[in-house]
């Protein structure tokens, strides 16, 4: 088996209401067992919708650029480059990029998941 290298750019990005995600970690591309990993990338202004939660796991996301704002179950919180934020699991939670740059933040969760596992919240997040 080869070595469980990938880059980004080797992986076809899905067009999400929001942002680009690239699953870059997944059992398929690396052979991961207990954690997948996505990349994503938010156009300034635009909000990763809909508000959602992870019902069996955690997600920890960083952001590799851009600023912007979190809504986690009510509260909201500002971010920037460098930050790191970690969505509880079962929390309806969302991001915004208030920039005017691309955002681009990468997505950690465990255990491993897929868009499947996601629970939305229509209506749910930023009210503004």
């Amino acid at each position: 088996m080869a070595l469980p290298i990938v880059h980004e750019s080797d992986i076809e990005a899905l067009d999400l209401p929001g942002r680009m995600l690239r699953w870059v970690v997944t059992k398929e591309t690396t052979g991961a067992e207990h954690c997948s990993v996505a990349m994503i990338e938010v156009q300034p202004g635009q909000k990763v919708r809909p508000a959602h939660s992870h019902p069996h796991g955690e997600e920890v996301i960083y952001l590799v650029s851009g600023s912007g704002r979190v809504w986690i179950d009510g509260e909201i919180g500002e971010v920037r480059t460098g930050s790191m934020v970690l969505f509880p699991q079962g929390k309806p939670h969302m991001l915004q990029n208030t920039s005017d740059e691309v955002m681009k933040v990468v997505c950690f969760f465990a255990p491993a998941t897929s868009l499947d596992n996601y629970q939305m919240f229509e209506g749910l997040g930023f009210q503004d």
